[in-house]
């Protein structure tokens, strides 16, 4: 989990944290990301009044968004 997404650096490579999606994407993108859930940093997007997510082209091909709490640095 990303505890502080000021940090990250546009390109880094970051991995979705299956678990912690609680049910939030589409069943057949939860199943492509069962298999390759890689992808790099691409930017920030506001999701409500006081959160952001970020922005994650994943190496299946799909751009997405996603919670901090989803996410973790790949080192």
């Amino acid at each position: 989990m990303i505890s502080d997404s000021s940090k990250l650096k546009k390109g880094q490579l970051l991995k979705v944290d299956l678990i912690n999606l609680n049910d939030r994407l589409p069943v057949s993108l939860f199943n492509k990301l069962q298999k390759d859930p890689l992808g790099q940093l691409i930017g920030y997007k506001m999701v409500d009044g006081n959160q952001f997510g970020l922005v994650v082209k994943l190496n299946i091909g799909i751009t997405q968004w996603f919670f901090e709490n989803e996410l973790s640095e790949i080192d």
